[in-house]
């Protein structure tokens, strides 16, 4: 008697893995060894991109070699959008440098493409003379963003770098953010800046630039209505500029950062601005962000905050007095943020408590190298409350006394913020 074959397939059917396994030795071995390669051609023209965005330009190049395809993506205009050239020769600095014949290639295929660039540049002369020369012949790009950084100093030269930045300036006409450090720019280019790009700037930041008067820095105010960020060295503030940036004409401004620093202690004279500038810009712009950089000693801080300014953020590089921060609780009442490098000696409990009463828009707070006694710093988060969002305090600033000790602190002040909080052990700015 036969056994029932009810189990068994049809004469003729194949199972499916026999079938792909029949197809596979009719192609032959060399299409299925293939097939990876293949996949990696074949990624869609978007994925490549993203890939190449986030490789150095070097691996970039590398990867461009891969395949046609690839090297295809390689060239497209939204890949050279953004670029930063750094130039640094291996004696005289740690970074990498953009090679020679790639910077060549970019500016020869992708120049016309380039719209935020930006240069770093160490102390060597070579490199600066590398920078001006890409600089003059960025000459059938539309840059919208320019950023031009000195790692060291001296960098750029004079002459050579004012007549390649003015061609820039000249041929970009859409030029709507500029950051520019440590670099010869001067009054003469910032006036071809201005009547080239004034419709469209938005954004200025300057820093460390000897050759800028304050009345370059005004005619720029004077006639980019559009300007909504600014950032500048204390001695280019005045009173013509806020009331320049006060203007029926200029937009509301969104940020102004001001870097004071006294490189050489008693030798550098700090002026004034009128209280009376700080409100008409204000009553202009009544949601800017007033930022001041601190990095003086304390003998210079005189000319600061005796009368109301409108600083929200305020950050110190060194040491500052208890007179200076008494001043800060008086006169700066739109204060947001305070950061305290070091003080000194002396419990800050009533300058702290002070502030806490008259800024009321306070939220952000650091204290580095300075001292305060464990009931005045509850005091302090009490009347600040939940308002407090960073709160970065060393343990070395905190003093125990009769009301609280160390093991105490942390959840007396977790109780005033509504969250838990620990002191610091070491800074976080």
């Amino acid at each position: 008697m036969k056994r029932g074959r009810t189990g068994l397939k049809p004469k003729g059917q194949v199972f499916p893995y026999h079938e792909e396994k029949a197809k596979r030795q009719k192609q032959g071995p060399s299409s299925f060894a293939s097939s990876p390669a293949e996949d990696w051609g074949n990624l869609p023209h978007y994925v490549i991109l993203q890939i190449f965005q986030h490789l150095s330009l070097i691996d970039r190049a590398r990867a461009s070699s891969v395949c046609r395809r690839w090297n295809d993506v390689f060239h497209t205009p939204d890949l050279w959008r953004k670029f930063e050239f750094e130039l640094n020769q291996p004696a005289t600095s740690y970074l990498r440098s953009t090679h020679p014949d790639l910077i060549q290639q970019i500016i020869k295929k992708h120049a016309q493409h380039l719209q935020y660039v930006s240069f770093k540049v160490d102390s060597c002369i070579d490199s600066a003379e590398a920078a001006c020369d890409i600089l003059s012949q960025l000459v059938n790009c539309t840059i919208k963003t320019l950023g031009l950084i000195s790692t060291a100093r001296p960098s750029f030269m004079d002459a050579h770098f004012v007549s390649a930045l003015t061609v820039v300036f000249v041929n970009s006409k859409s030029l709507s953010s500029i950051k520019i450090e440590d670099t010869p720019v001067d009054d003469p280019s910032l006036k071809v800046l201005v009547a080239n790009n004034s419709d469209t700037l938005k954004l200025l930041k300057m820093s460390s630039c000897p050759h800028v008067s304050p009345a370059g820095i005004l005619c720029v105010a004077d006639q980019c209505h559009g300007l909504r960020e600014l950032a500048l060295n204390y001695h280019l503030l005045s009173d013509e500029l806020l009331l320049a940036l006060s203007s029926e004409k200029h937009v509301h401004l969104e940020h102004l950062r001001i870097d004071v620093v006294s490189e050489n202690p008693g030798q550098t004279h700090f002026h004034t601005i009128k209280r009376s500038s700080w409100e008409a810009l204000v009553r202009h712009s009544p949601k800017v962000n007033i930022v001041m950089y601190f990095f003086l000693y304390e003998e210079e801080f005189e000319p600061f905050f005796c009368e109301e300014t409108p600083v929200t953020h305020l950050y110190f590089g060194r040491a500052v007095s208890k007179d200076m921060l008494g001043r800060i609780g008086l006169n700066c009442p739109r204060l947001v943020e305070l950061v305290v490098c070091a003080n000194g000696l002396e419990p800050l409990d009533e300058e702290l408590i002070r502030i806490a009463e008259r800024c009321k828009s306070l939220t952000a707070i650091g204290l580095g190298e300075c001292e305060v006694t464990c009931s005045g710093f509850v005091e302090f988060v009490k009347m600040c409350g939940g308002r407090l969002t960073q709160l970065s305090i060393m343990e070395e600033v905190l003093i125990p006394d009769s009301s609280y000790n160390m093991e105490q602190i942390h959840s007396e002040v977790s109780k005033h913020l509504g969250r838990i909080w620990f002191p610091d052990m070491m800074p976080t700015w």
